[in-house]
C-alpha cells in the first residue's frame, strides 16, 4: 500500500498505469497466495527466504517506475534486509546488501542523463547504501546475541550448574518420552539410580567445596559409562538418575559395573589427600519390575538403598 501511494502521488502510475498496477497485483497475489496455501510447511527458513528475496525484486521494480535511482522508495531495501538479519543470519545478509547494491548501479544506469561511473554518483551510493550495510551488519549482531542468550537461558533452564548434567526436571521430560515409545513399541528400558556414599563424611572433613568436587568427578564418570543415546541427570542432592533406552536387565548390570568402576578407579585431589569416592546403584527395568513410572523409581531408590546397605556392611567390597 505504500508503494501504491508513492506510485500515485509522483504520478509514475497515472504515466505507466497498466505496469503499475500489473507490479503491485502481481506481488499481493503471490503473499495471499504463498500464506494461504502455506507452502513449504515446516520449512521457515526456506518461506522466509523466499518473501525477503520477492520483496527485494518487488521494491526494484517500485523504484524503476517511480523515478529509478531518484526514487523515494529507495529506504524501502531496509525491509528485507532486516527480515534477513533477524532470521536468516549474516551470510544471507550480505548477499542480498549487495544484491541491492548492484540492483542500486542497475538503476542509476538506465536513469537518463545520470552517469554511474562519475564521483558524484559514487559519492552519492556510499551516502545510501552505506546505512543498509551498517543496519545489516549490527541487526544480525543483535540477533546473533539474542539467539545466543536465549539458547544460553534454555541450557541453563535444563541443565545442573554444577555438573552439566540435565536437571530433574528436563530428565522427567525425557523419561516420560522415552516410556511412552518403549509402552508404544513393547521394548525395555532401565532406569539407574546412583547416589555417592559418604558425601556428608567429605564435605565435614574437606568443606562443601570437596563435597561439589566429588559431585562433579561421579557426574564426569557417568557421563564416561553411558552411551551416546543414553541419559544422566542430577536428581538432587547427592543422587544421580540415568536412563538407559532400550536396554534390558543385561546391558543395566554392564553399565552398573562401569559406572562403579569408572568412579572407584578416578581419585579426588584435595590437595593435601587423595580420596576415592564409591556409589551404591538401584536398578528398575521397565516392564519387567512395574510398568508405571512411579513405581519404576520406587524400585529403582528400594534397590540403591538395598545397595548402600550392603556396602556398609562389615568385609563389603568397596567396588564390589
Amino acid at each position: 500500500m505504500l508503494v501504491a501511494l508513492v506510485l500515485v502521488w509522483s504520478r509514475a502510475l497515472a504515466a505507466q498505469f497498466w505496469p503499475g498496477l500489473a507490479l503491485l497485483c502481481a506481488f499481493a497475489a503471490a503473499i495471499a497466495v504463498f500464506r494461504a496455501r502455506r507452502f513449504f510447511r515446516g520449512r521457515a527458513r526456506l518461506r522466509l527466504e523466499i518473501e525477503s528475496w520477492s520483496m527485494v525484486v518487488f521494491v526494484t521494480a517500485a523504484m524503476w517506475l517511480s523515478g529509478k535511482s531518484a526514487s523515494p522508495l529507495l529506504n524501502l531495501y531496509l525491509l528485507p534486509i532486516i527480515l534477513s538479519a533477524l532470521t536468516l543470519g549474516r551470510l544471507t545478509t550480505l548477499l542480498q546488501v549487495a544484491a541491492v547494491c548492484v540492483c542500486h548501479l542497475l538503476l542509476a544506469a538506465a536513469t537518463p542523463g545520470f552517469d554511474p561511473l562519475s564521483l558524484t554518483y559514487a559519492s552519492r551510493a556510499v551516502g545510501e547504501l552505506a546505512p543498509l550495510l551498517l543496519i545489516g551488519y549490527l541487526t544480525s549482531t543483535l540477533s546473533a546475541d539474542i539467539t545466543e542468550a536465549r539458547e544460553r537461558i534454555e541450557n541453563l533452564a535444563q541443565t545442573d550448574p554444577l555438573t552439566g548434567l540435565y536437571n530433574q526436571r528436563m530428565f522427567n521430560e525425557v523419561w516420560s518420552r522415552a516410556h511412552a515409545a518403549s509402552e508404544s513399541r513393547g521394548a525395555p528400558y532401565s532406569l539407574l539410580m546412583v547416589d555417592i556414599n559418604q558425601l556428608k563424611t567429605v564435605n565435614d572433613s574437606f568443606g562443601h567445596e570437596a563435597g561439589n568436587q566429588a559431585l562433579s568427578l561421579v557426574a564426569q564418570c557417568l557421563q564416561r559409562s553411558i552411551r551416546s543415546t543414553d541419559y544422566a541427570a542430577r536428581f538432587g542432592g547427592d543422587e544421580f538418575a540415568v536412563l538407559l533406552p532400550s536396554a534390558p536387565a543385561e546391558i543395566a548390570d554392564v553399565v552398573v559395573k562401569r559406572i562403579r568402576n569408572n568412579v572407584y578407579k578416578t581419585t579426588l585431589d584435595l590437595g593435601s589427600r587423595m580420596i576415592r569416592c564409591t556409589v551404591s546403584v538401584g536398578v528398575a527395568v521397565y516392564p519387567r519390575d512395574a510398568r508405571e513410572m512411579r513405581e519404576l523409581l520406587s524400585v529403582a531408590d528400594r534397590d540403591m538403598y538395598r545397595d548402600k546397605e550392603l556396602r556398609r556392611a562389615p568385609g563389603a567390597s568397596a567396588n564390589a
